[in-house]
């Protein structure tokens, strides 16, 4: 058994069908959100929120999710702690009080998680696509829940959603639907003996489980089959491709769908989407079956093929699905191919025999999520491997996937104004129409194929030598400077611990040329993006042969990420390279990534936790350029590919190249990485180092709040992030920030969430602003239930009790929780990639200090009560440098007190950001001195020096 972070942990899945009451239950949004309501308080520990404070000051979580029929539950502890928080996790099976209040005030945050869902483009899109089922069929229920749903129809419709809570609760949380994994460092035996004794007292109601044989094929309706056009809230042109097929699940040791979707998602010569780059018709393809409820249950499963449209291929998109039905006719008339079963055969044999370990929690709940679906011997690997070549359960599947059976559904901008109906809970703006008499005529007819689809060639990238390599330097615990001269560094870490075949290479490509102006950032982005379109086709050999690859526009240079067996890992890193070095483009494909670039910065910016950031960045880090102004360059449309070419002839001829390399490597085979960048890219060394980082203003020492408005005037959803600057500090400091969110974590989200119900999104969080510490609280809310003033107010209400907690706690309490954080950071990495992130956050930033944790370790051990008092009591209140960042939805709660500007409407229609709107603060925040022009405000602050975070 792996070793589970922090020590011990544990995961239970039930069942939670749609039996027909279950469909009822689904109806008025209980189903769906019914944990939350479990998990506050049990007979025997009535406090409920007792349990999450139990966990957070040993060290633990937890968490819970739903599905169309299953639903998980989750936690891990210290293993000190483990069986009594076995003892009171299973009271919530055994006893959950499920108080009238609790739930009430859980209606609110299952109503703010259905606002912050309402924006999301796949959750608009399921909806819609649910609706399509036969009526009556739990699969067109509306299956997320709000306060309409849970509160105002059944009080109209005198329905007691309390008793029925209850009576669900009875009928589906049965100890004989259940599935337990427990993981622990104790013996086998007992942690069975713990599980007999803490967990037999779970009801067992002796009712058959539910039998779905009666609800088969969901989607056999006229409706299903037939072409929507839908207004999407990003901007973005996508086509969906979707047909129901007869349940797959029993198939899981043939897995069809994953061969059939291996090959429709390929992306090598020959492939679907390599002939729609060449049209320049598609950016991206994704096909399969998501294994989620709502693709993959007992009524049915899905296939989906959802494909990234240009602006061409928006205009012909029924060209677009006519070369998906050539491929789908190809496959369909060559019959299932034993070469490229046993290609993909092996390819998971090889990941799943080397593989690293994950996450033990995500572990644990994988065994657990499988108890439900496989048989037992096949546990472990029922969801990974292919067991068996049956090519008739292949063809069978594949035959279905034709024309007639397939439903579209066109996402655009385009469409809007042309869509005249309206989903119900979302309110998505869409249409629907029969597929275009030609092209559903060339498909009922024996259509030709195009010459150009073809499968895919034998994978070159296969590896084939697992040979674990001999060290030619001594080895060491942390990585070691191996070359450093004017061109570049590298530091490097034979793997001794984990004693796998694979590797991880990464570079930093660093150049003073990028920030120079937003155009010049403008530019970096388009480089990076064509670089990426480019290697798509060359590279995806690579990408199925489990060796992954990333290309990454930082703000002060470019970084290349390579990971995988590192038998043929080499090759994909020279492949990069040799991209960059010989980059070229075209007029279309400058112009596709073009607007697309204008799409992505869009679809950042309508999202309120990201312009906050965007805001709160801009405001703290001198001389950075903000998204907004990106999107803005962008915009003005002075890019051309003769700036491109220029920009990218300076990006190369001063460069720095810092790397990291990692794993089942030479010294010797990682210096010849560094060589094989410097020579390719004929790279000039800097005129002098530069900074990795930006110089940060000192806030000053008093209150401070930029409101601004968000740009989709449609989204009631609205984000306060109230930021404490604390300055250039030490590690020392660092700790006792952690220590002090640790502390915070479970307060927090009890008065501002559970109590206050102010959104279902909040949490604190460390800061690290370019070597500047800080802290925040973050709440994302709704304009149709909160101003954010008043979410801003009771933020600060909760700071001024959790000071009073503070300095009330007992030295006991102080010292448990000092000794959770300290064997958090005791924890053994679970798996190699875990080492390689932290080791190259120190050589990314700068720092080196690769035994950094130790030092976090040796600074907790010094801290007593005062100490974590005293830095809070220094860096809050009204004194504090306390900046305030309010993004506004749209809703009652927040008056548009500003003239419609008719200007910004049509821009933002047209996929356009206008410049902030500042919004006023009231007489509520007159302590507050407010932020309307940024750069006015940024110009009179002083600046820290460039710092590093060091003992």
């Amino acid at each position: 058994m792996q070793p589970l972070l922090p020590d011990s942990g544990v995961l239970f899945n039930c069942t939670s069908p749609t039996s027909p009451l279950a469909a009822k239950m689904a109806h008025f949004g209980i189903l769906s959100r019914v944990f939350s309501v479990v998990f506050m308080g049990s007979e025997r520990f009535p406090d409920e929120n007792g349990f999450d404070a139990f966990l957070k000051k040993h060290g633990g979580s937890d968490n819970a999710s739903t599905d169309c029929e299953h639903t998980v539950f989750q936690f891990d502890i210290q293993r000190k702690y483990f069986k009594e928080a076995l003892d009171r996790w299973a009271q919530f099976f055994i006893g959950p009080l499920m108080i009238q209040d609790t739930i009430d005030r859980e209606v609110e945050a299952v109503d703010s998680e259905f606002q912050l869902a309402s924006p999301s483009d796949s959750s608009r899109k399921e909806l819609l696509f649910g609706s399509l089922a036969r009526p009556g069929h739990p699969m067109g229920k509306f299956f997320w829940g709000n306060s309409q749903t849970l509160k105002i129809m059944p009080k109209e419709k005198n329905i007691d959603t309390y008793a029925r809570l209850k009576e669900f609760c009875k009928r589906h949380y049965s100890a004989h639907y259940m599935t337990l994994a427990v993981q622990s460092k104790e013996t086998l035996d007992t942690l069975e003996a713990w599980v007999k004794e803490i967990f037999s007292q779970i009801p067992n109601n002796g009712l058959p489980k539910p039998d779905f044989s009666d609800a088969r094929d969901p989607f056999d309706t006229p409706a299903f089959n037939r072409l929507y056009r839908v207004v999407p809230v990003k901007k973005v042109h996508s086509l969906n491709i979707t047909w129901a097929l007869p349940p797959q699940k029993q198939y899981y040791r043939i897995k069809p769908l994953h061969y059939i979707s291996w090959l429709i998602g390929h992306e090598g010569k020959g492939s679907i989407l390599s002939l729609l780059r060449t049209k320049c018709l598609a950016l991206a393809l994704f096909g399969g079956n998501g294994e989620t409820g709502f693709e993959q249950n007992s009524t049915y499963s899905v296939f989906n093929i959802s494909i990234t449209l240009t602006d061409g291929g928006y205009q012909q998109f029924y060209e677009v699905a006519h070369i998906v039905f050539q491929y789908m006719k190809m496959l369909q008339k060559l019959g299932p191919q034993e070469r490229i079963y046993r290609e993909i055969q092996k390819i998971e044999d090889n990941e799943f025999h080397y593989q690293e370990q994950t996450d033990p929690i995500d572990f644990v709940e994988n065994v657990c999520e499988n108890m439900q679906l496989f048989k037992k011997e096949d546990f472990l690997t029922g969801d990974q491997l292919l067991f068996e070549y049956k090519p008739e359960v292949i063809a069978a599947a594949s035959s279905l996937l034709t024309p007639q059976k397939a439903n579209l559904i066109l996402l655009s901008p385009n469409n809007e104004g042309k869509c005249m109906l309206t989903e119900q809970w979302f309110g998505t703006s869409y249409d629907v129409e029969d597929v275009d008499k030609y092209w559903a005529d060339t498909w009922a007819s024996d259509f030709q194929l195009n010459p150009a689809l073809h499968l895919p060639e034998e994978n070159k990238y296969i590896a084939t030598d697992f040979t674990l390599k001999s060290s030619d330097c001594t080895d060491t615990t942390y990585p070691v400077k191996v070359l450093d001269n004017k061109n570049g560094r590298l530091w490097y870490k034979k793997d001794t611990k984990f004693q796998i075949p694979k590797g991880y290479i990464r570079f930093h490509l660093i150049s003073p040329y990028i920030h120079k102006s937003p155009e010049n950032l403008v530019l970096f982005d388009l480089f990076v993006n064509i670089v990426a379109h480019n290697l798509a086709e060359p590279a995806y050999e690579a990408d199925v042969a489990q060796l992954e690859y990333k290309l990454v526009a930082e703000e002060h240079g470019l970084v290349v990420k390579v990971k995988g067996f590192n038998h043929k890992l080499g090759l994909l890193f020279q492949l990069i390279i040799d991209h960059l070095a010989e980059f070229a483009t075209t007029p279309d494909v400058f112009g596709m990534i073009v607007e697309q670039l204008k799409k992505s910065y869009f679809n950042v910016l309508i999202k309120p936790e990201k312009l906050g950031k965007d805001i709160r960045l801009l405001i703290l880090e001198h001389g950075r350029w903000s998204l907004m102004q990106k999107h803005q360059t962008l915009m003005k449309g002075g890019s051309t590919i003769e700036a491109l070419m220029s920009f990218v002839k300076n990006f190369k001829s001063q460069l720095f190249v810092e790397g990291l390399v990692q794993g089942n490597f030479t010294s010797q085979e990682s210096v010849e990485f560094l060589n094989y960048v410097v020579k390719k890219l004929q790279c000039k060394p800097l005129a002098k180092p530069g900074p990795v980082q930006f110089k940060v203003v000192e806030l000053p020492n008093k209150p401070h709040v930029c409101k601004v408005r968000s740009f989709n005037k449609n989204d009631a959803n609205s984000e306060v992030t109230v930021y404490y600057q604390s300055g250039p500090r030490k590690v020392k400091d660092y700790a006792l920030m952690e220590l002090l969110i640790m502390h915070m974590e479970e307060p927090c989200f009890d008065f501002l969430r559970t109590k206050e119900t102010l959104g279902y999104h909040v949490y604190p969080s460390c800061r690290n602003t370019s070597g500047i510490l800080g802290f925040s609280i973050t709440v994302e809310t709704q304009a149709t239930k909160f101003s954010t003033e008043l979410v801003d107010k009771k933020i600060e209400e909760f700071l001024n009790g959790f000071y009073i907690k503070l300095t009330t706690m007992s030295q006991d309490s102080f010292s448990t929780q000092v000794t959770a954080l300290i064997k958090l950071k005791l924890c053994e990495d679970t798996h190699l990639g875990e080492e390689v992130d932290r080791n190259w956050d120190e050589v990314f930033t700068q720092q080196y200090l690769f035994d950094r944790l130790n030092h976090e370790i040796q600074a907790l051990k010094s801290f007593t009560k005062s100490d974590l008092v005293n830095w809070f009591n220094a860096h809050q209140g009204h004194k504090s440098k306390k900046l305030s960042i309010h993004v506004i939805g749209q809703g009652q709660h927040e008056p548009d007190l500003t003239p419609a500007d008719s200007t910004c409407e049509s821009k933002f229609t047209r996929g356009e950001a206008c410049q902030l709107t500042f919004v006023p603060v009231s007489p509520q925040m007159e302590h507050a001195t407010p932020i309307n022009n940024i750069t006015a405000f940024t110009s009179k602050l002083k600046l820290y020096p460039f710092h590093k975070i060091l003992k």
